[in-house]
């Protein structure tokens, strides 16, 4: 059975730091893009990073840019998004997903175009 299980959200102040993990079950994924997305009230959800499959490469959304750092484990099966210099409108709920396409650019960051796996989604909020 194929499964992602993203974890590592809470409550940070401004200007802190979260690491979120998404570990895999099912398959591995290093044959797989793998991409972070966000969702806040109100709003829809939008790509953060990805890294794709078979090159590794990553690409981050401008608002993530020098303040987020995608990673993966392969020996763990899991994919990181460190994230620092948290701020406010960085709250939302953050969802992992998987798909075996080679995706490069924004293709890469685009929720639709990931159909094998989600993960549930962990709150991250950002407040003083």
């Amino acid at each position: 059975q194929v499964q992602l299980v993203a974890s590592g959200g809470g409550l940070v102040q401004p200007g802190g730091s979260l690491r979120l993990s998404c570990a895999a079950s099912g398959f591995t994924l290093d044959y797989y893009a793998i991409g972070w997305f966000r969702q806040a009230p109100g709003k829809e959800r939008e790509g953060v990073s990805c890294i794709s499959s078979r090159d590794g490469r990553t690409y981050y959304a401008d608002f993530a840019k020098g303040r987020f750092t995608i990673s993966r484990d392969n020996a763990k099966n899991t994919v990181y998004l460190q994230m620092n210099s948290l701020k406010p409108e960085d709250t939302a709920v953050y969802y992992c997903a998987a798909d075996p396409t080679y995706y490069s650019g924004s293709y890469c960051l685009r929720a639709y175009n990931y159909r094998e796996a989600w993960g549930q989604g962990t709150l991250v909020t950002v407040s003083s």
